[in-house]
Order: structure tokens, then sequence, then C-alpha cells
């Protein structure tokens, strides 16, 4: 399958399309407005395409030098296990090397862990877990 990669953020309305399709969930905390102000914003992306259908998209906030977060990573149900995430994962972490950043972090869906362990990514320590505040 011939895909192209793009650091180019989508049209709102293939990251809509793409994220009501995969599921993923910001809790209902965001209108599709929001979502997509954010991700526009975001530090790097990458969308990926076939057949000019948007099939997945992944991003990373950073300050650029040592904070970094890769989130709101998204494959299309009908892509997924074909490889298609690992391309978009390592384009991520090849902006990151280029830039000289060393610590990366992530969120990942409930139930992805060993997909992201597969690429060299650790869980936290049970002593120095992540924690979150909704406001």
């Amino acid at each position: 399958m011939e895909i192209k990669l793009d650091d180019l953020s989508p049209t709102k309305e293939d990251f809509i399309s793409l994220h009501q399709t995969t599921g993923w969930n910001a809790k209902g905390l965001y209108t599709y407005d929001q979502l997509y102000t954010a991700i526009c914003n975001s530090w790097y992306s990458v969308s990926i395409y076939h057949d000019k259908n948007l099939i997945g998209f992944g991003r990373i906030i950073s300050d650029g030098i040592y904070q970094t977060l890769i989130c709101d990573v998204m494959i299309h149900p009908d892509h997924q296990k074909q490889g298609i995430g690992k391309k978009l994962m390592k384009e991520l972490l090849s902006k990151c090397e280029k830039e000289g950043i060393k610590w990366v972090q992530l969120f990942c869906a409930k139930g992805k862990q060993e997909f992201y362990q597969k690429l060299g990514f650790k869980t936290r320590e049970l002593d120095a877990p992540g924690m979150m505040l909704f406001l």
C-alpha cells in the first residue's frame, strides 16, 4: 500500500472524520473546533494519507529542548496492524532526534502499551507515576 506522510496539519474535516472513526475520546471536554485548534498549535505533527484520505495522525507537544510529549496518535481501524502506526511513530521520534531531544514522554490509549513498548517506550515506575488534574 502506498502512503504519503505530511508534516502539515490535516483539514478540519479530515481530522474530525479520523477522530470519530478511531473512537479516540477527549472525554467530551472539547469541541471539534477546539481540538482542531489544539492540533494546529502542535510543535510537530504527522498526517498519513492513502489515496488522499487521512488514515493516520500523531503530534508532539514540546518546548523544543527537553519537555516533549507525543499524543493524539490515531490510525484508521481499516489500516491498523499494517505498520502505519510504526511509520508514524518513527517519523515523530526522528524529529525529536534531529532536534537533540533526549527524553520523550507519551500518552497512549488503554490497551496500546505493548505497541509502544515494541518501539522502546517503558512504563513509568510505580513510585514515579504520571498524574493529571481535570479542572
